[in-house]
């Protein structure tokens, strides 16, 4: 159930594979142990226009949506170890960054649960 959604401008296509990019975010989110690999979803949207620090400052942001009942603790471990595998992979990008949001289970629906 978790998805994660990477913003970047345009230029981090170019920087690395796509794909390599994906897989690694959800390599990184399997090796936590919060979630199940066939729950994982990870998409990327490279932006054409961005207005980033005043300039064109190459960023990405991964937004992380996930099944609300993890700790602070375990969110936490999960946004580091995203943006430091991220870093890794583009060490010259001056912005790399993640949050985390929780799906309430209350609201939830997917087309399995109609």
């Amino acid at each position: 159930m978790p998805h994660f959604i990477l913003d970047c401008s345009e230029n981090i296509v170019e920087l690395q594979e796509p794909r390599k990019v994906i897989e690694s975010i959800f390599e990184t989110a399997f090796a936590t142990g919060l979630f199940e690999k066939n729950d994982i979803k990870v998409r990327l949207n490279p932006f054409k226009h961005s207005l980033v620090q005043g300039g064109q400052a190459d960023f990405i942001h991964v937004f992380g949506n996930i099944m609300e009942g993890r700790t602070e603790v375990q969110k936490a471990s999960l946004s580091k170890a995203i943006v430091e595998r991220l870093n890794s992979l583009f060490p010259g990008v001056p912005i790399i960054s993640m949050n985390i949001r929780d799906f309430e289970k209350g609201s939830y629906c997917n087309k399995n649960m109609i």
